[in-house]
C-alpha cells in the first residue's frame, strides 16, 4: 500500500498532467465573411485509417500505409499500438511503416490510452484472432449518444470466443476462432470492421450478413485482400471471407475522406466561394452531392475532381406538393451520419425550411444551441430532429466544440458570420481534420489558432497540485 506522502505525490502528478492538458487547449479565432476559394486535396479517410492501422496486428510482417491523415485520432491509435509493442516509423509526411512482430500474447491495453478514442476497440478482433485472447478497456470517443459494443461481442461469440464484461472486456478463444456465419443485429461500421479483421485470420469461410458497407469498410476489405484474405461482396451488406492461417505484410494507400470532402463542399457553399477538390472517389460522393443539392448547393464533376461554383443562391427544394424537405441519415449508401451536423450549418444559409432527422445518435444535434446563439433559426423538436429555417445572417460568438463534426459545423457558421468568432476545445476538430486552420488560410479564410487562456477551474487544479506536492 502506498504511504500517505507517496500517494499525495502521485495524485499531485496526476493533477499536474490534467492541468497541462487543460493548458494545452487551443482555440480558433475566425473573422467571417470571406469566400473560400481555391484548390484542395483531401486527406486520407480518418475512419478508414484507424481499422487499417489496427490490421497491422494480424501479421508479423511489415505493413506500409500511405495517405495517412495526420490527425489526433491517428496519433492516439499509433500511441496505443506502440504501447503494446508495435514498431512504428514514419517514412514520409503521410506514410507510416508498422511491424507487430514483437507483440506478445499477454498484454492489456492502457485504459488511459484506450479511452482517448472509440476505435481503440478495433484492436480486439486482430488480437483475438492472432493470440486467442484480448483484454480491452472500455473505449472512449465522441459523446454523441449510446454506441453499442454488443454487435462486436455477438460476432466474436459466433466465432467461438468467450466474453466476460466487467471492468474490462475479456475475450478468449484458446482453441482459436472458427469460421461461421455472423448476422449483425445492426449494420455497425466498427463491428463489421472488427468481424472482418478477425475473420481474415480464420482458416475457412466466414459469412457476415447485414454488414456495414461504408467506403472505409470497403477500403479495409481491399487491404485485407492484399494481406492474403479472400473477400467477396465488398460494397454490399453480405461479405464472404475466406481467411488464411497466416497473413502477409502489404502496402496500402488510404482512400480520400468523403466526410472531409463533404465538409469542404459545404464550407464553400456557405461562404459563396469557388472550390475545386481534387483526387476524390466520385462514387463515394453520390448521396452527399444529392442531399446538398436539395439544400440548393450545386456541385459538378471534372473527372475525379469536384467543382463548387461561386456565388450560389441556396434554395431548399420542397418535396412534391410543397411538403417540407427532409434530410435523414442512415447506413451506407444513405446520407452519412457524420455529415448531419454539417448539413444543419449549411441549411442555416439556405432559403426555405428543412427537417434534419438524425436517427442514429441521440446526442448529435444537441450542439444546435450554439448555432442558435450565433443567430440561426433552429427548432430542436427532440434529440433526433431539428427544423432549420433560413437564410439567417449569423453573428460571431464564443463557442466550444463538443465533438469532431459539431466543431466543424460551428466552423462553417463562423466563416460565414459577421464579426469575430472563437471556437474553443479545438482539439476535437483536430481529431478528424488535418491542419484545418492552415488549409483554410490557403483558401482565403481569416483564421488563427491561439492558446486559450486558463480559466479559474484550471487555476484551482494547479493550486491543489502544488499543495499536495508540499
Amino acid at each position: 500500500m502506498l504511504g500517505f506522502s507517496e500517494a499525495n505525490a502521485r495524485w499531485a502528478g496526476e493533477l499536474a498532467r490534467r492541468s497541462r492538458r487543460m493548458l494545452d487547449m487551443e482555440k480558433l479565432v475566425i473573422e467571417g465573411g470571406v469566400p473560400l476559394s481555391g484548390t484542395l486535396t483531401p486527406a486520407g479517410n480518418k475512419n478508414g485509417a484507424l481499422p487499417i492501422l489496427a490490421a497491422c496486428l494480424l501479421t508479423g510482417e511489415e505493413v506500409c500505409v500511405s495517405n495517412v491523415p495526420r490527425i489526433r485520432d491517428v496519433d492516439a491509435m499509433i500511441e496505443i499500438l506502440q504501447s503494446i509493442g508495435v514498431r512504428v516509423s514514419w517514412s514520409g509526411a503521410s506514410e507510416v511503416r508498422l511491424s507487430a512482430a514483437d507483440v506478445g500474447e499477454e498484454l492489456v491495453l492502457d485504459p488511459q490510452l484506450a479511452e482517448q478514442i472509440r476505435a481503440s476497440f478495433l484492436l480486439a478482433g486482430p488480437l483475438l484472432a492472432r493470440f486467442g485472447r484480448a483484454v480491452m478497456p472500455p473505449p472512449g470517443g465522441d459523446v454523441i449518444g449510446r454506441r453499442r459494443l454488443d454487435p462486436h461481442l455477438d460476432a466474436f461469440r459466433a466465432m467461438g470466443a468467450a466474453t466476460q464484461c466487467e471492468r474490462n472486456i475479456v475475450l478468449g478463444a484458446p482453441g482459436g476462432l472458427r469460421p461461421t456465419e455472423v448476422f449483425m443485429d445492426e449494420p455497425s461500421v466498427m463491428a463489421t470492421e472488427n468481424a472482418l479483421l478477425a475473420a481474415a485470420l480464420i482458416p475457412g469461410t466466414t459469412v457476415i450478413r447485414n454488414a456495414a458497407c461504408e467506403p472505409h469498410v470497403q477500403d479495409l476489405a481491399r487491404m485485407l485482400q492484399k494481406m492474403g484474405a479472400e473477400i467477396e461482396g465488398v460494397g454490399s451488406n453480405l461479405l464472404t471471407v475466406t481467411g488464411a492461417r497466416e497473413l502477409c505484410g502489404c502496402s496500402h494507400q488510404i482512400a480520400p475522406d468523403h466526410i472531409e470532402i463533404g465538409s469542404f463542399i459545404a464550407l464553400a457553399g456557405v461562404t459563396g466561394g469557388e472550390l475545386r477538390i481534387t483526387d476524390t472517389m466520385p462514387a463515394d460522393l453520390r448521396m452527399i452531392r444529392l442531399v446538398f443539392q436539395r439544400i440548393g448547393l450545386q456541385t459538378f464533376l471534372d473527372g475525379d475532381d469536384v467543382l463548387v461554383p461561386a456565388g450560389q443562391r441556396l434554395l431548399v427544394q420542397a418535396d412534391v406538393g410543397e411538403y417540407k424537405s427532409k434530410i435523414q441519415d442512415g447506413p451506407w449508401p444513405a446520407f452519412p451520419a457524420d455529415l448531419t451536423s454539417i448539413a444543419v450549418a449549411l441549411a442555416t444559409q439556405a432559403e426555405g425550411s428543412v427537417l434534419i432527422h438524425e436517427w442514429m445518435f441521440e446526442n448529435r444535434l444537441i450542439f444546435t444551441d450554439k448555432l442558435i446563439l450565433m443567430g440561426a433559426d433552429i427548432v430542436l423538436c427532440d434529440p433526433h430532429r431539428a427544423i432549420v429555417t433560413g437564410p439567417r445572417r449569423l453573428r460571431g460568438a464564443r463557442v466550444e466544440s463538443p465533438d469532431i463534426r459539431a466543431g466543424m459545423a460551428m466552423l462553417l457558421a463562423a466563416l460565414c458570420a459577421e464579426g469575430e468568432s472563437e471556437i474553443g476545445n479545438v482539439r476535437q476538430i483536430d481529431r478528424g481534420y488535418e491542419r484545418i486552420d492552415e488549409r483554410l488560410r490557403a483558401l482565403g479564410a481569416r483564421i488563427q489558432r491561439v492558446a486559450a487562456e486558463p480559466d479559474e477551474a484550471v487555476r484551482r487544479v494547479e493550486r491543489k497540485g502544488r499543495l499536495l506536492a508540499g
